[in-house]
């Protein structure tokens, strides 16, 4: 894994991010050797890090982060169900 951008957490993922049990590192993880990476379809600012997480079963962990800023601002994270398998 190579390290990621420099990242902060607004307090919505923050919040988010312990209320699904995603760990810190996790996020870094998908932050820093996504799977893929797509821009989100409404806001170009935005920028959706995928990857899966063993830790969790295989399941697939979405990263929404603002890539305009520095340090990038994480918007939120959850696990995609729509993704299952496909990574």
């Amino acid at each position: 894994m190579r390290h990621p951008h420099p990242f902060i957490l607004t307090d919505h993922a923050a919040v988010v991010m312990r209320e699904r049990r995603i760990s810190l590192e996790w996020v870094q993880r998908v932050l820093g050797a996504p799977r893929l990476r797509i821009p989100d379809a409404e806001d170009p600012d935005l920028f959706h890090a995928l990857a899966p997480i063993p830790e969790r079963d295989g399941r697939v962990l979405k990263v929404v982060y603002n890539g305009t800023k520095d340090p990038w601002r994480v918007v939120t994270a959850y696990f995609d169900r729509a993704w299952r398998g496909m990574l």
